[in-house]
């Protein structure tokens, strides 16, 4: 996971079976993946950034558990740390926000991850909605709990 660079930003989009996804990135590096009310106008979109499409197929047929692309993820270090950590989830199973502050060296730090988690850049890709709640709840998913509910079931963790 690399730092921002001062590049151009290309979008594409993905009509994924739970909405609009629309994914950012540089010729080089995805910096974004969000779910989307409607398409970007007058975006212009490049073979890097739209590489992932193929690859967002395979996820939602059920046929890709892991993504092969480079990452650019503007933040702070700590929010960093906490990324790279949600990347350790492995496909159908969870943590809690509990279990990556431990991983990242900080448990007392539960709250801070809830933050880093929420503003993940790049989400399905690093799989922000593989963290539940202590008590194995759904919490805490800016693309609405419905979504998160179908990605954990779509994985086989729920």
């Amino acid at each position: 996971m690399k730092g921002v660079a001062m590049s151009k930003i290309f979008y594409s989009h993905y009509e994924s079976p739970i909405g609009l996804i629309e994914i950012g990135g540089t010729s080089a590096a995805i910096t974004a993946l969000n779910f989307v009310d409607k398409r970007r106008k007058g975006s212009e979109s490049h073979p890097y950034v739209d590489g992932i499409l193929k690859q967002l197929d395979e996820y939602f047929a059920g046929t890709r558990r892991e993504f092969n692309v480079d990452l650019s993820m503007e933040g702070t270090e700590f929010q960093r740390r906490v990324w790279r950590e949600l990347m350790t989830v492995p496909f159908g199973q969870t943590a809690s926000y509990g279990d990556i502050a431990a991983g990242i060296g900080n448990p007392k730090a539960v709250r801070a991850v809830g933050g880093a988690n929420g503003r993940n850049p790049v989400s399905i890709v690093v799989p922000c909605h593989r963290i539940i709640g202590s008590d194995n709840t759904l919490t805490g998913y800016g693309s609405g709990l419905w979504r998160k509910e179908w990605l954990l079931k779509h994985e086989g963790s729920l």
